[in-house]
């Protein structure tokens, strides 16, 4: 079952809390802006790149849109990984970004 939580209440969660990250995004769209603090790790390469996350920690993932990141959380959630979606991705982001120089 996929686990979902608004942007809003992500946000407000964020705020307060030291979360674990995750924006499944392309490396470009990563760089050209991102959530501070979030860690990227493309979808494309998510088959992979999954073997560094903790089994123990609880992971919230964000793409642009909601619609990777909630592949993302069926793929993770298969792998025994606790996972999040983060619904309306950064399209809905309502804070500062970081963007690559």
């Amino acid at each position: 079952m996929l686990t979902n939580i608004s942007m809003a209440d992500f946000y407000e969660k964020y705020q307060n809390e030291n979360l674990d990250l995750i924006d499944v995004r392309e490396v470009h769209e990563f760089q050209a802006g991102h959530a501070p603090g979030a860690k990227n790790l493309p979808l494309s390469t998510l088959e992979q790149g999954y073997k560094e996350l903790k089994p123990d920690q609880e992971y919230y993932i964000i793409c642009q849109g909601g619609v990777r990141s909630a592949s993302a959380c069926q793929f993770l959630s298969a792998q025994g990984l606790k996972v999040t979606n983060v619904e309306g991705g950064m399209n809905h982001w309502p804070g500062e970004v970081e963007s690559a120089q």
